[in-house]
Order: structure tokens, then C-alpha cells, then sequence
């Protein structure tokens, strides 16, 4: 399969599933569906994906970067998170788009064929066993009361065990790079990248560290009304800039099998993907309650790459996903504006692609 892919959904004009009838109005390029298979980095698979799309949009060749690399990383810095807070802190599988962003900026990038993540002879990515083992390490770490110096040592251990050693050097495109030097090589500059979110326990037009248990590494997030954080993601796609997206896909209405993330006033309803259906309006205040009572959490993240409307007139968001090519679409999905304005935690967009009002504020 070419690296280079506009899906079969992007490819035609007019798409139908069921009842559903889709007509596709921005269609943005990216690489090929992926698996994140028997593991919880979504949020690796999501972010690597933009940041392919970037590298596409600024005119590079098509490059498949490793997923892995930013994962290794990233549990590396949730061991020595997890030792200074003296097991006081979540070690888990799961993480954020700018713990990706993180990785770019300390450490670099590679590409796909120079670290996979896998042992010689292993097919799927599996990190259950893994994560598991580098906890339980933790942990006994953590209960001597003195950690020593070595400890750190022994997690790269682990991790060389599970994913593979880290090259030094590897080639692309006949140059040799370390992982620093690619990076610089593709241009990809984190401090460009905003992340935006929209809760009413912050002011909007301020920065702040978002509550959910993976950011683990106290991001910030700039929050917004509700309506600028939508025109912010409609004014991105518009102008050729994909956007990152991370949500909550618990609800009924979403289900990667049917290609379809609805958010039905009614739930009860026999089939919900038979055909449109008259769904919850979202508003501010309701955002809020579902967040605040742990209806909507950042259980997944997922790659935004065009708008497209039903046969009602409903506009509904094109996202590939990383579940491998399931689904009536291939592995992407529609997700209705509905869906959207409730149940989105945060975006990443870059900054250039943002509405002229956000960024003024951003600059007071």
C-alpha cells in the first residue's frame, strides 16, 4: 500500500452507508490508515498522523514517522515523573497530543522503518505486559525510600526488551540522521502548535492545566468559548490545515463498525445508524455538566481531516481513525457537528490556521 493515501471515502464526491448519504466538501491529504492494535496510544497514532499532514502541506515528500519513537520517549519521562512524585502520579498507557509535540522538541523524530517498536519476529504492537512490568518496576523503586542511580538504566532496559534499542543514527532518503537532526530536517517547530479547549471552570482567553488524568506532564490548554473553538477547527480546514482532536467516543452514537459518530436525542432508538436523526443540542452549559460528572472523558484521540454534509443539510467532520481499515469507510469516520461541539476535550491546530480573534488574544 503507498504511503500516500486519500481513502476510497476521499476519492469520490457522494458516499452512502444505510440510510446515511454523505457529500465530502474539504478533503484533506494524509497518510494511510494505521492499527495502534493491542495498545493505548491513540494519542501517538493521532498526533504522528498530523503531523504527516503538516509535513505534506508544507511540501515535503511523503514520510512515515514512528509512532513508537514518541511513545519510548514518553514513558521514559512518565518513569522519571512517576519516581519524583513518589508513585504519587498516573502511569498508564495513555497520554496527549503535546506529549508528541514534547517528544519533537527534547528528543527529535524518526522514521517508521527506524524504530517499529517491535522485536524482530513480533506482527502486533501489544504494551499490556509491558506497561505492566515497568509499573510494578516503578513501584518497587518508589517503596526503597532512596531511589538509586540506576534505576533509569533499568527502564531503558525494559523498554529495549518490549520495543527494541533506539538507533543512533539510521538513513533516509540516502542522508544519515540522528533523531534530532531529522527533526530539524523536517521543519516541525512544537512552539507553532496551539491546543485549544473549551470549559467554563476557567476563564476563556487564559491558559490552563487541563484535568484529565493523562496529562500527566501538566500541559496547558488555551480556553475558549465553545463557538470560537468550532470556528477555530472550521477556519483550519478551510485554509488546508488538519486538525488533532481528542474526545470522548463513548456515547451509543459512535461506532467505528458503521463509520458514523452521532449524538441522538433519543438512545434508545432500535438502530441509530439506520439514518439521520434529530440529535442533542449542545450548548456551553451542558458541555460542562457531562465533563464534570465524568460523562466525558479523553478516551480517545483521532486525526480531523475534512467537512462533509448528510442529505439533510447536517454538517459532519471526516476523521481518520487508528483502528486499522474497519468500517464502511476504510478506517475513517463521519462525526456530526453534534457530536462534536459535546464531546470534544481539546484540539491541536496550528497557529497560523487560527481565526484572526483567538490570535490576537493569544498575543495580549
Amino acid at each position: 500500500m503507498k504511503f500516500l493515501q486519500i481513502a476510497v471515502l476521499l476519492l469520490l464526491p457522494f458516499f452512502a452507508f444505510g440510510q446515511y448519504q454523505f457529500k465530502d466538501e474539504i478533503k484533506l491529504d494524509c497518510s494511510n490508515i494505521k492499527n495502534q492494535q493491542m495498545t493505548g496510544t491513540c494519542w501517538s497514532f493521532s498526533t504522528t498522523s498530523f503531523l504527516e499532514s503538516e509535513l505534506l502541506r508544507t511540501g515535503k515528500k511523503p514520510v512515515n514517522l514512528s509512532e513508537m519513537y514518541s511513545v519510548r520517549k514518553t514513558y521514559e519521562d512518565k518513569a522519571r515523573n512517576y519516581v519524583l512524585r513518589q508513585g504519587k502520579a498516573n502511569f498508564s498507557e495513555g497520554s496527549l497530543a503535546h506529549d508528541v509535540m514534547n517528544t519533537v522538541k527534547f528528543h527529535g523524530m524518526m522514521t517508521e522503518e527506524a524504530y517499529p517498536g517491535l522485536l524482530p519476529g513480533d506482527k502486533a504492537l501489544n504494551h499490556g505486559e509491558l506497561v505492566s512490568t515497568l509499573k510494578a518496576y516503578l513501584d518497587a523503586v518508589v517503596k526503597t525510600g532512596r531511589p538509586g542511580p540506576h534505576w533509569q538504566e533499568a527502564v531503558s532496559g525494559i523498554l529495549d526488551a518490549y520495543m527494541g534499542e533506539v538507533p543512533e543514527t539510521f538513513t533516509y532518503q540516502g542522508k544519515t540522521y540522528d533523531a534530532r537532526s531529522f527533526a530539524a530536517a523536517m521543519n516541525i517547530k512544537p512552539k507553532e502548535y496551539v491546543h485549544l479547549t473549551s470549559f467554563t471552570h476557567h476563564p476563556f482567553n487564559e491558559h490552563f492545566i487541563l484535568e484529565i488524568p493523562d496529562n500527566y506532564s501538566n500541559g496547558m490548554f488555551y480556553n475558549v468559548p465553545l463557538d470560537e473553538m468550532m470556528q477555530a477547527v472550521d477556519n483550519a480546514l478551510a485554509g488546508g490545515y488538519s486538525v488533532e482532536w481528542d474526545g470522548d467516543v463513548s456515547e451509543k452514537g459512535f461506532s467505528q463498525s458503521k463509520g458514523i459518530a452521532v449524538l441522538p436525542e433519543n438512545s434508545r432508538e432500535k438502530d441509530l445508524f439506520s439514518g439521520p436523526v434529530k440529535e442533542v443540542l449542545p450548548t456551553q452549559e451542558l458541555r460542562q455538566m457531562l465533563f464534570e460528572n465524568y460523562k466525558t472523558t479523553d478516551d480517545h484521540l483521532m486525526h480531523v481531516m475534512g467537512k462533509a454534509k448528510d442529505q439533510n443539510g447536517t454538517n459532519y467532520y471526516i476523521i481518520k481513525n487508528s483502528w486499522g481499515e474497519m468500517g464502511p469507510y476504510s478506517g475513517y469516520l463521519y462525526m456530526s457537528e453534534a457530536f462534536f461541539r459535546m464531546k470534544t476535550v481539546s484540539v491541536t491546530i496550528h497557529e497560523d490556521a487560527l481565526p484572526k480573534t483567538i490570535v490576537n488574544a493569544l498575543e495580549e
